[in-house]
This record gives structure tokens, C-alpha cells and sequence, in this order.
């Protein structure tokens, strides 16, 4: 029902724990870096340290947030196992010494070249009080709007949505009748503002007053709706907490922008078409 939300509110995923195996096998660490905190595994006689693990957990914070360590651990190992066999294996086919293997090997590096340095530029310049001024710009922005709290039932035709009505009218409990009837299972929309709403939705709610039901069905894109309004009130700025996220995403984009407009601003670039002629900067 929703639209989409633009500006300060950005949508989030999340991780799902089940696909820890398949995304820490991107990083398998030296079996040298934890010597000193108890052997994982062996593997043909090389060993695996439970410190490995543990950086690499270290180095997966949004794993890290969901998931124990022992957790971790108890779904990840046989990830480093099967990846010492296949680099054994790869050691044994002497892919090495190929030249696929070289010219990937320059690819890898560069890109881990880049992406440690755009880290490092991010951690040094997205800061707290980069992320309190834009929120800052935010609030002084934002103008305030009517916004309603509304349940709704809907269903496909408007003779089912009078029927929903009738028994209303009777009475009837309304959070039941959606259970019964509505195909929308988000009964509960929550506040909203107008433009959140198509059209034919906001202007049938936002004309009824606090514990009124539409008596008539509203037709919309999406069906026919029997509208509850529960509340209404002057639409406030989100908290600094509830949007911190979202704002740290928007400085570092802001961030990452700045670092290759300074790049391309102080580089002697000349690029050419196929032809060979000279491709002028924009």
C-alpha cells in the first residue's frame, strides 16, 4: 500500500544466518596469524587456529551483531576446511605458475588495494558530527503534515466491501471482519501521511474523523477498502537514533563521491575511442 520513501528514510536488508558459511568462504585467513589461540583443525598436516576464526568473525560485524561466536564457529569451520583442501588441491595442479592465475592475481590485488583505502577514508571522514549535521539539515527542513493512524480491510468487490460495512453496522469487530475477509494481511497501517497513500485512499481517510469507519467502500488500484481511522496528528521529525543508519549511508556515499571528484580533479587523464581519437573530459 505504502510508496516508496525517498530522501531520510532508506531501506534496510538484513542477514540471514544461514548464508554465513557461503559468505565468510570469501575470507579464509593465514593459518599464522593465530598461533597462539588453540588449533580449529588440521588438514593434511596444516593447521587451522581458532584465532582465524575468530578474525574473521571480528571482520563480519552485521554476522557478528546476530550470531555467538560458538555459533559462528560451529557453522564456519568446515568452510576453512574445505577451503584448505581446494587451496592444497590448487597447490597440487600448480595453479600458481598459470597465467590466468597471474593475470588474476594483479585484478585481486588492486581491488583489495581499493577497497582497504576507500575503508580507510570512510572510517577517517564519516564522522559522528557528520552524521549530527546532516541530521541537523534534516530537522530544520522538515514541515510538518497531518498524518492519520488507520486499520483497513480489503477485499475484491464492492458488494464484499458492503457486506463488511453491513456488519459493522451491526456492530461487528472490525480487527475480526479483516481476519474473516480482508486480502491484505497488513490490516494495521500505521500513521501515515497523504502522499504515502494513493490518491483515492488519502482523501477518503484523511475526511473522516478519529474512530470512524468509511461507510461506503472505496475503490482503489488495488481493490475495494474499508477504511477504521483511529488518530490523527502533526507528522514529527524522525529521532537521530531511529535514522542513524540512513544518515551514515548518506555521508558515506557524500564521502566517497568527494574522494573521486578530488582524484579526477588533481589526475592528468586523456582518454580515447576506438578509433584512437581523443575522448574530452565533460
Amino acid at each position: 500500500m505504502k510508496k516508496r520513501l525517498v530522501g531520510f528514510v532508506i531501506t534496510t536488508v538484513a542477514v540471514v544466518v544461514v548464508a554465513v558459511a557461503s559468505f565468510v568462504s570469501f575470507k579464509v585467513y593465514n593459518a599464522n596469524a593465530g598461533a597462539d589461540k588453540g588449533v580449529a583443525a588440521k588438514v593434511n598436516g596444516e593447521t587451522i587456529y581458532i584465532n582465524d576464526l575468530k578474525q574473521s568473525y571480528a571482520d563480519h560485524p552485521q554476522i557478528k551483531d546476530k550470531v555467538p561466536f560458538e555459533e559462528f564457529y560451529a557453522k564456519t569451520l568446515d568452510v576453512f576446511v574445505n577451503s584448505k583442501l581446494i587451496y592444497q588441491a590448487a597447490k597440487t595442479a600448480k595453479i600458481e605458475e598459470t597465467p590466468e592465475f597471474q593475470r588474476q592475481l594483479v585484478t585481486a590485488k588492486e581491488d583489495l588495494a581499493r577497497k582497504l583505502y576507500l575503508e580507510k577514508q570512510v572510517d577517517e571522514k564519516v564522522t559522528d558530527e557528520e552524521i549530527k549535521k546532516l541530521y541537523d539539515e534534516y530537522t530544520s527542513k522538515f514541515e510538518s503534515q497531518k498524518e492519520v493512524s488507520a486499520k483497513h480491510i480489503l477485499v475484491e468487490t464492492e458488494d464484499k466491501a458492503k457486506e463488511v460495512i453491513k456488519k459493522l453496522n451491526e456492530g461487528g469487530d472490525f480487527v475480526a471482519l479483516a481476519k474473516e475477509y480482508s486480502k491484505d494481511q497488513a490490516v494495521d497501517l500505521g500513521y501515515f501521511t497523504a502522499d504515502m497513500m494513493v490518491p483515492e485512499f488519502s482523501t477518503a481517510a484523511f475526511a473522516m474523523n478519529n474512530g470512524e469507519y468509511s461507510k461506503t467502500p472505496v475503490k482503489t488500484p488495488f481493490g475495494y477498502h474499508v477504511i477504521l481511522v483511529e488518530d490523527a496528528r502533526a507528522s514529527k521529525p524522525l529521532e537521530l537514533k531511529d535514522i542513524e543508519p540512513q544518515l551514515k549511508n548518506m555521508v558515506t556515499q557524500k564521502v566517497v563521491a568527494e574522494i573521486f571528484d578530488n582524484l579526477r580533479n588533481s589526475a592528468k587523464i586523456e582518454k580515447y575511442s576506438l578509433e584512437g581519437e581523443v575522448i574530452p573530459e565533460k
